[in-house]
């Protein structure tokens, strides 16, 4: 009885898993770039049929039999697994992107007058926008906050020294104009603005909190909870309080 020698299956001892559309096309065009089908494999190291197999896509390449072909004549690796360039490693220039126009990087947030806005009715009723502040659209973005309803004001006094020092700037949201999670809100109440910690009790009331302990905490109950009007939740002072 004859046995006859087979060749060992490099396709599962070292195989990769090589993107396999159109794989079969680009080994095909570095074998045509050799005398023959046989001189190809020989220098891949498998025999001629391993080598078709691959031609058709019906097994999968061992990695160092692609790196000897490639290397056999200079063809790019990346470019026999992937397809991307050319059979070389040229990569097409793709021109650049339209340059972003300076105006739309940046969102103009207004800076109010806040100590004018004491009183009855809207905050900023009577507050006089001193100047617009530029922040990109794209850091605003990255907090979900939208243009269009944020403004700033100036901290007034040192009740949240440690954290707001007086006249420092801060920026609101005022879309968020309820109580969604201990934090930092602008509030009115008995017709003058605060800036202050906010955190809710287990029985429904209010306590306002300072960050400079020289202030007592105050608490409204639930039953007064409407007479506490949240302006908006601080999200920036000189930087993100979110």
């Amino acid at each position: 009885m004859s046995y006859e020698e087979s060749e060992p299956n490099k396709e599962d001892a070292n195989s990769v898993p090589f993107p396999r559309a159109g794989i079969g096309t680009r080994i095909e065009a570095i074998a045509d770039l050799f005398d023959s089908r046989k001189q190809a494999a020989s220098t891949a190291g498998v025999a001629v049929s391993t080598l078709q197999r691959w031609l058709a896509e019906e097994g999968m390449p061992a990695f160092d039999s692609l790196a000897r072909l490639a290397m056999a004549k200079g063809a790019s690796l990346d470019w026999i697994a992937t397809g991307e360039g050319d059979m070389y490693g040229r990569y097409e220039t793709r021109p650049a992107e339209p340059a972003e126009p300076e105006e739309d990087k940046y969102a103009y947030i207004p800076l109010y007058d806040a100590r004018c806005s004491s009183g009855h009715g809207s905050w900023n009723e009577r507050a006089r926008v001193l100047t617009h502040l530029a922040f990109t659209r794209y850091s605003l973005r990255k907090k979900g906050l939208n243009p269009a309803t944020l403004s700033c004001l100036r901290n007034d006094g040192d009740s949240m020294l440690g954290l707001l020092d007086d006249d420092d700037t801060v920026m609101i949201d005022e879309s968020r104009n309820t109580l969604e999670a201990e934090g930092v809100y602008v509030l009115m109440l008995d017709d003058h603005l605060y800036a202050k910690r906010l955190q809710r009790q287990f029985d429904g009331a209010i306590q306002i909190i300072s960050e400079n302990k020289a202030y007592q905490p105050m608490t409204v109950p639930k039953e007064r909870l409407g007479e506490l009007q949240i302006i908006g939740r601080a999200v920036w002072a000189g930087g993100w309080l979110i």
